[in-house]
């Protein structure tokens, strides 16, 4: 009885962290309203792998694929996984299993990915066509 009203509570707290943010995000515009601005922008001027990410969630909750892949394409391609990923973490956290993503443990798709955030980060900041596309614009 325990182990099932522990089961229900984590399940509840997911629900209302997730809904939380899911909210916040499709009220609020982060462009205009009291969201922080990327740090990385804020003191460089350049755009960092992340930049934009935000505007973009918020357009996917609105589903404007487009949109928001115009904000982050990385953010938007990457997500997919990311949710896939947090799935079974949060499921492992709940039935108390231990599951893994064996993607997330290759040593090629970690260094794949961290070297493709790289380039990203450097072709985003490039101000000629067809580079500029990346970068976040609304």
């Amino acid at each position: 009885m325990l182990l099932e009203a522990t089961k229900t509570l984590k399940i509840a707290l997911i629900f209302t962290v997730l809904g939380g943010f899911i909210l916040i995000y499709y009220f609020f515009n982060p462009s205009t309203n009291f969201f922080l601005p990327c740090p990385i922008y804020y003191t460089t001027g350049f755009y960092c792998p992340g930049c934009g990410s935000q505007r973009a969630i918020h357009l996917l909750l609105h589903g404007n694929i487009i949109g928001a892949f115009r904000f982050n394409p990385l953010m938007v391609l990457t997500l997919p996984l990311l949710i896939y990923g947090l799935g079974i973490t949060v499921a492992n956290w709940i039935f108390g299993t231990s599951y893994r993503f064996m993607l997330f443990y290759s040593k090629l798709f970690i260094f794949g990915y961290f070297g493709i955030a790289i380039l990203y980060w450097v072709l985003r900041n490039l101000p000629f066509y067809p580079f500029n596309l990346l970068s976040p614009s609304g």
